[in-house]
């Protein structure tokens, strides 16, 4: 399927989301119960249903789990590194983490969707299993540094992690060969199939291009960094592993997604540059429908 064509339908609901939200056609209270069963229902069965039943290939997933595991690795102490080199305050610096290394998972899964099928959208669930945890983990350190968070503290607040819990759940259900009722399954279905399109036009809804006004130089440079040197950095990962073509690209379209939304919710619950972090999030958004194209037609 041409690419431009599988972007057209989630670009449509982002937009259609943007426009409901900026023209009032559907009111806030409608936005924030949207985005509170999408994120504390609709999303973790999602997450389940791609976890539970799929076979789990943990001999052939090793390798791509490692690379995965290797590129957030490098470009979170890379941060790091910058921020001591440079004098990052926090404030700053959390945005700069989640813009790097989160990624808006109702994205990438209708890509893997329309790109690459049920085998696409079994890889990444795996993927995102390891990688939820671990993002939230590390986005959670560079606010909290100095904020004297204690590791028990930041444990439980992962644990109550819906997302995580789906992810946990689905990986338990598959180990252990457990299943639902058939009603049940069906009802997650259900459930599951309203998640993407929700999630997409909520998406839509949260972009703020007014704060594409604010510090042109840092929005620019986390865009570049996120849509075009992490990508990047995931190739040469996987040449350097040996993984096969097929790996390589889902690889690369994970990390060549824009950050994850729900950057924002935790920027300001640490008191961050919720400003900065709101334009991050808009600019990555509205520049992937522009990269990711160009960046398929070079791995083809």
């Amino acid at each position: 399927m041409n690419v431009v064509m599988a972007l057209f339908p989630l670009i449509m609901l982002i937009a259609m989301g943007y426009i409901f939200k900026r023209t009032q056609f559907l009111t806030d209270e409608f936005w924030r119960g949207a985005e509170k069963l999408n994120y504390l229902i609709l999303f973790p069965v999602l997450l389940f249903n791609n976890l539970a039943y799929i076979k789990l290939e943990l001999a052939t997933i090793t390798q791509v789990l490692l690379a995965l595991f290797i590129i957030i690795l490098i470009t979170a102490l890379t941060l790091w590194v910058a921020r001591a080199f440079f004098h990052i305050p926090i404030a700053r610096f959390g945005v700069y983490v989640q813009s790097q290394i989160r990624f808006n998972t109702y994205i990438g899964l209708s890509i893997m969707s329309l790109l690459f099928g049920a085998q696409g959208m079994q890889m990444f669930a795996m993927m995102i299993a390891l990688a939820i945890p671990l993002v939230n983990v590390i986005s959670v350190l560079a606010f909290s540094q100095g904020q004297g968070l204690k590791p028990t503290q930041i444990v439980f607040s992962l644990i109550k992690n819906p997302l995580i819990l789906g992810c946990l759940i689905g990986i338990v259900f598959n180990l252990l060969q457990l299943s639902l009722f058939s009603g049940l399954e069906q009802l997650f279905k259900i459930l599951a199939s309203m998640s993407l399109p929700l999630g997409l036009i909520c998406v839509g809804a949260a972009l703020q291009f007014a704060d594409l006004k604010h510090d042109y130089s840092r929005l620019l440079l986390n865009t570049v960094g996120r849509l075009m040197v992490v990508p990047s950095l995931a190739y040469l990962i996987c040449y350097a592993l040996n993984l096969n073509q097929f790996e390589t690209i889902v690889l690369v379209v994970f990390f060549a997604l824009p950050t994850a939304s729900a950057s924002y919710i935790l920027t300001r619950y640490f008191n961050g540059d919720s400003q900065l972090m709101a334009g991050v999030i808009s600019l990555q958004t509205l520049c992937f429908a522009v990269t990711f194209p160009v960046l398929m037609l070079l791995l083809s």
